[in-house]
């Protein structure tokens, strides 16, 4: 009859009298714990786009692209066939087959798309080979390539000439006795770069506005290239305004754009030439209206 022994028995009673009552809680309590999972799962869909819980990114998500909206930046304009060879010109960067561009210049030194004067006499001088252009026509037009190398081994055969082999890089044979140490960092000048030139500035007259001055006047270039691109690189350099005229001279000679360094130094002799360098004056005028 003591407190401590009522105060004892009572506590299992309560327990389970708490058990059962909250067995139906429980129950209650279990559902609403699923509604609230399938709710959170709902938000988590909802906020990343999707139903069945992936994400809904950009990198996931591709784009299908009907080859006919790439098909005019990849056919010739000349053959109205896929590029073969592509063939860029590199005044005006026009891109045409190979066959297509140097049949084209037989008879023309015009750019067939734009008409611009590619050279003065020589126009294949400034076409170069676009592989990055071939490659990716390749990629995007079934069997093209397959196709092609076919043709030209069958052109081959119906004449009876040797098949030309794709040119298939030589192993580098192993060096004997001590093994040679490797710059990495060593700068080797292209062999095509065979110019080297010297800009000198002379002057320019009033009302030709403000320009930059050049800040680095020796320039290694090819000697295909043109006094025209001397002056695109001029005046990108000093960001010229487009009415500005630039002369470039040489000795007594006042040049044209279509002229090629090589041509320049043939033609004026050592005496366009200081210390290796081809010498190039060039000053600024203003157009006439």
């Amino acid at each position: 009859g003591t407190p401590s022994c009522s105060g004892s028995r009572s506590h299992p009673f309560e327990f389970e009298r708490g058990r059962s009552e909250s067995s139906g809680d429980e129950d209650d309590d279990d559902e609403d714990d699923e509604e609230e999972e399938e709710e959170m799962e709902g938000d988590t869909r909802a906020r990343f786009g999707t139903d069945d819980g992936e994400l809904d990114s950009d990198d996931d998500q591709e784009r299908m692209i009907n080859l006919t909206e790439l098909t005019p930046y990849i056919l010739c304009s000349i053959c109205k066939g896929y590029f073969i060879d592509a063939t860029t010109i590199t005044e005006c960067l026009h891109t045409f087959c190979k066959s297509c561009i140097v049949r084209h210049f037989y008879y023309s030194n015009r750019c067939p798309k734009c008409n611009i004067v590619v050279h003065q006499t020589q126009p294949l001088y400034n076409i170069r080979l676009d592989r990055q252009l071939q490659d990716i026509v390749y990629k995007l037009v079934v069997n093209l390539e397959e196709r092609e190398k076919k043709q030209m081994h069958d052109f081959y055969k119906e004449r009876g000439l040797e098949v030309p082999k794709p040119a298939v890089p030589q192993p580098v044979p192993p060096s004997r006795g001590r093994p040679r140490k490797v710059l990495g960092s060593v700068f080797r000048i292209p062999p095509e770069l065979d110019i080297s030139i010297l800009l000198e500035f002379i002057g320019a007259n009033e009302g030709t506005g403000n320009f930059k001055p050049l800040e680095k006047k020796f320039v290694r270039v090819s000697g295909e290239a043109t006094i025209g691109h001397v002056e695109k690189f001029l005046r990108r350099k000093m960001d010229l305004d487009p009415g500005c005229q630039v002369d470039i001279i040489c000795g007594d000679h006042l040049l044209e754009h279509y002229q090629t360094l090589r041509e320049i130094r043939q033609v004026i002799g050592e005496s366009a030439v200081q210390d290796g360098l081809l010498v190039l004056h060039y000053g600024l005028v203003v157009s006439p209206l």
